[in-house]
């Protein structure tokens, strides 16, 4: 079965729903098997009160912009349904989902489940405990192309955040699916906990048999043995088992 994730963000006129501030943007960029599936969400929303200048400098939208845009309330059946049950992957996690959870509650729809929720900020400070663990920090580490982001936007930085979550979790050899069975499962705990669990390596039926010769042997032993009867080599050489051909007989 193949596994779908939803890398979102949001932008707002603030940084508190609980002192007035509302979600504004809300982009969603699904993931089939860690990879871009195309099908996306993307929403501008009237926040139903005045744009504070600081906002603007932040994302560019305008009161005079949103102000025919659909209200929060009209959208909230269709980006539940887009999300429900579904992994989500957030870059500082925390802030987008006390905004969703704030309009999923007062639009009268059930909460994101935070079990469900990745932060990939998370991701990074543990596999880049020194930082900076920006987006843009990471799309300078990862060499991902974040020319584009002049300012933030929550389609254009759900996109940018796919790649660099594809590069967290190990880069695009997660993706070379081959079978379900090859398919990478992402799983988080109880305690938030994120981990990736991929398909153990196919291992040979029959394994390699050793390219040395027993000429070969017989010319390290004695190299390591002229004048050398203290090597260390002496110490950790076994006696060589008689080598067999492919056909299983001994080599003479």
């Amino acid at each position: 079965m193949a596994l779908r994730e939803i890398a979102f963000d949001t932008e707002t006129t603030g940084l508190d729903p609980f002192t007035g501030d509302r979600v504004v943007e809300i982009g969603c960029v699904e993931l089939i098997n860690h990879l871009p599936s195309g099908n996306n969400f993307h929403v501008y929303i009237n926040p139903e009160r005045d744009m504070p200048q600081e906002a603007f400098k932040v994302h560019g939208l305008s009161e005079e912009f949103l102000s025919d845009k659909p209200k929060f309330a009209e959208i909230a059946q269709d980006f539940h349904d887009f999300i429900a049950g579904t992994p989500l992957i957030a870059h500082n996690a925390g802030f987008d989902v006390k905004f969703l959870n704030w309009e999923l509650k007062e639009a009268g729809f059930p909460l994101i489940d935070q079990n469900l929720v990745i932060d990939s900020l998370v991701l990074a400070r543990k596999k880049f405990p020194t930082g900076p663990n920006s987006l843009d920090a990471l799309c300078n580490r990862f060499g991902i192309d974040n020319a584009k982001r002049t300012l933030h936007g929550a389609l254009l930085d759900s996109e940018i955040l796919a790649d660099v979550y594809l590069e967290l979790i190990g880069g695009r050899q997660t993706s070379l699916i081959l079978s379900d069975k090859d398919t990478a499962d992402i799983s988080i705990s109880e305690d938030g906990t994120i981990s990736l669990k991929k398909a153990a390596a196919k291992q040979r039926p029959k394994p390699l048999g050793s390219r040395l010769t027993n000429e070969d042997i017989t010319r390290h032993q004695a190299f390591i043995s002229e004048g050398k009867a203290k090597s260390l080599w002496l110490q950790y050489m076994a006696k060589p088992e008689p080598l067999e051909d492919n056909e299983g007989e001994t080599s003479q």
